[in-house]
């Protein structure tokens, strides 16, 4: 099969690092759309806007990345119910109207989330570090998934209140930990069915200890990788799962969207490597 020629990219910074373009690229070539691109361009959340504007109608989709999400929600000509929902988008699609934005973040952690073995019909105890933009589709996929309860681990209990919000307006039941506070972070991680990390690694280094008996952990990190979380973890008999699990779940949709044709599963997650 042969296409016409199309372009799509990840917008971030710093974006040098993404592997999206494996995924992208893999999936296009499996797909037979021979004449599709897909790039990394360094951008801002300040710069979205004007950058996004200027690209030509050969632009069909754009996945995006920090620290430029909400940007691009505020951007789109028009969104997702889920996008809305959590104030996140980090996929933007060419459509008639304009500019769609969705999340498929919520796709990436409910699929990193099965992979690691959190079931809520066991467990639906959560606990999450993180109050940013990665924590917002976190909630809904914990809610999608039936969980019921939650512990915010948050340096400013101020900070977290978007992702209160959201997750009482989703049904569960939420509390804020300090960062600092071991002994109860220790107990939390082990009556936890899942510990989820959305910081960056150095972010969670000094709680490494006190969260190294979560049965589960879901690091939203893969470069570097193994985070010090990851690894505490893993040493104490854990089971871990890293950020190109969820990167691949989520990608899974924006190929689909971008090519109205479904995603070649198997080759994306090859194209990959060992996850």
């Amino acid at each position: 099969m042969t296409s016409t020629t199309r372009r799509a990219a990840v917008l971030g910074s710093p974006v040098g690092h993404s592997r999206s373009p494996d995924l992208h690229l893999a999936a296009y070539r499996a797909l037979g759309l021979t004449n599709w691109t897909y790039d990394r361009i360094e951008c801002t959340a300040e710069a979205l806007p004007e950058l996004v504007s200027g690209l030509g109608p050969e632009f069909v989709g754009l996945s995006v990345t920090m620290p430029a999400k909400l940007a691009a929600l505020a951007f789109a000509d028009e969104c997702t119910a889920r996008a809305e929902l959590v104030g996140s988008a980090n996929t933007l699609v060419r459509t008639e109207r304009g500019w769609r934005a969705d999340c498929t973040d919520i796709d990436g952690m409910a699929g990193a989330l099965s992979e690691v073995g959190a079931d809520a019909q066991v467990n639906a105890t959560a606990t999450m570090i993180g109050n940013g933009g990665t924590a917002l589709p976190t909630v809904a996929a914990l809610a999608d998934l039936g969980f019921t309860d939650l512990a915010v681990v948050a340096r400013d209990a101020g900070r977290a209140e978007p992702v209160i919000d959201l997750a009482q307006r989703l049904g569960l039941t939420v509390s804020v930990l300090p960062f600092h506070a071991d002994h109860v972070l220790a107990e939390r991680a082990r009556i936890s069915g899942v510990v989820i990390s959305t910081v960056p690694a150095s972010g969670a280094d000094a709680l490494a200890g006190a969260l190294a008996g979560a049965p589960r952990l879901v690091d939203v990190i893969y470069d570097p990788w193994p985070t010090p979380l990851a690894e505490a973890v893993s040493a104490a008999g854990g089971h871990v799962v890293g950020g190109l699990v969820m990167l691949l779940n989520q990608a899974y949709s924006q190929v689909e969207q971008f090519t109205e044709m479904p995603a070649p599963r198997e080759t994306m997650a090859a194209a990959l490597g060992a996850i």
